[in-house]
């Protein structure tokens, strides 16, 4: 079940539900799940094309506190968060222990170099088909095709995508149809995984504060996203609150399919 959070739809559910569903979605022909944070949701307000991207894919998983918080607010329900962290290393033990071979596409060379690394030593069972860091540049229309071929002919069934919101959803959506394994965009939890960042204490997790971590360790790249999206994305909760709960309105997207599985 999906409920609507300001512009885009959330899957609900356990967590562990979030991590079975992505596995099974590995059989599917194609699929994407994106991983949604207020960045994303303060995107998708601002940009309908994107909305419609993120609405569109197979899963929606509430990636940050602030989101659960939201859902919680105008719904009434207590969701779990399922943070890309978190999703990230689960999905690959459940995939090691169903060998289920394993794309990353995206990242730096020294990314890629470390889950060479990575792998063998934490998931020494687990089927890597392949990995890719493609130019920091639009690909063509052949590019595309190209790599969608490679990565179909590798016989992988997951591909994480490490390409950063709103590039990563944006190249899953043009994807689908065209490669055929599950794609999740995990943006900036394989840095954590690998190492080439710490992750937030539990107690600054529990209290939605993880923003504030990954800011002091990134304060130039991060300060303008984080000032600007968290304050819009108050201001929106506030103003979807009054018109919803004491105004007894409809929500400002109308969004379908609210109720798919």
């Amino acid at each position: 079940m999906q409920k609507q959070l300001i512009s885009i739809n959330i899957n609900t559910g356990t967590y562990k539900s979030f991590v079975n569903e992505v596995v099974e979605m590995a059989e599917k022909k194609s699929s994407y799940t994106c991983v949604a944070n207020v960045h994303m949701l303060v995107e998708a307000y601002t940009n309908p094309t994107f909305a419609s991207i993120v609405n569109n894919a197979d899963m929606i998983t509430p990636d940050g506190m602030p989101l659960t918080w939201g859902l919680k607010l105008l719904h009434g329900v207590s969701q779990d968060r399922v943070a890309g962290m978190d999703l990230l290393p689960d999905v690959l033990r459940e995939a090691e222990q169903k060998a289920i071979p394993v794309y990353f596409y995206g990242g730096t060379e020294a990314m890629l170099a470390g889950i060479e690394k990575y792998i063998p030593r934490h998931y020494p069972a687990l089927p890597i088909a392949g990995m890719y860091s493609p130019p920091f540049r639009e690909l063509t229309i052949d590019e595309m095709d190209h790599t969608a071929a490679i990565i179909n002919n590798s016989g992988a069934r997951i591909v994480f995508v490490i390409l950063g919101c709103p590039k990563q959803e944006m190249w899953m959506s043009m994807m689908k149809n065209r490669i055929r394994a599950t794609m999740i965009g995990i943006g900036g939890a394989l840095p954590v995984l690998l190492g080439f960042q710490k992750r937030a204490p539990l107690w600054m997790q529990k209290y939605g504060l993880e923003w504030l971590f990954r800011l002091a360790q990134e304060p130039k790249r991060l300060f303008k996203r984080y000032a600007v999206t968290n304050s819009i994305f108050l201001f929106l909760l506030c103003k979807e609150f009054i018109r919803i709960k004491i105004f007894r309105q409809k929500p400002r997207f109308q969004l379908k399919d609210l109720d798919k599985n």
